[in-house]
């Protein structure tokens, strides 16, 4: 073989080589640059049926950062971040009301504002009922109703969780 013909050889082995490096990188790379369906927080959450959704009590349902509750039959999905600093809103039992453990505003199984510095009431996620169970669209969030219009009447039960109110 000649001088010629080896550097030919390595030269096109080289060129082959970086192609075959290039195409394998296209090739595991698609699957990461393809966009998908989202899921989990900022997507749909598959949650409950909508029996298993208390009428006059709320279900905790972690992966959608979210309450269900039920108002004249309608499934409500409520965001559980305060929309005055963005505190974890908690579910207090005893008193039957939303407590943010942050600035005390509280809220009432709807959301609604009753009391303490929040703008507003806490904002709601839309619910899509699919085949009994409970679908929670996270991508879109609604803003939660001005203070003074609480739709229900369900007074304190009884202690604040937070002891403040």
């Amino acid at each position: 073989m000649s001088e010629l013909d080896r550097r030919q050889f390595l030269s096109r082995s080289w060129k082959w080589g970086l192609g075959f490096i290039g195409v394998a990188g296209v090739w595991t790379s698609w699957d990461l640059l393809r966009p998908g369906t989202p899921t989990g927080f900022g997507g749909v959450v598959r949650t409950v049926t909508a029996d298993e959704v208390p009428e006059g009590g709320v279900v905790v349902v972690p992966a959608a950062r979210a309450y269900l509750t039920k108002h004249e039959g309608e499934v409500i999905a409520i965001a559980e971040k305060c929309p005055h600093l963005g505190c974890r809103v908690a579910w207090c039992e005893s008193s039957g009301e939303f407590e943010c453990p942050c600035h005390g505003s509280a809220f009432n199984r709807l959301g609604e504002h009753r009391t303490g510095p929040s703008p507003r009431g806490m904002d709601r996620f839309p619910v899509v009922l699919e085949d009994g169970v409970v679908n929670v669209d996270t991508g879109a969030l609604e803003d939660g109703a001005p203070p003074g219009s609480e739709s229900i009447d369900e007074p304190k039960r009884g202690p604040s969780c937070a002891g403040g109110h």
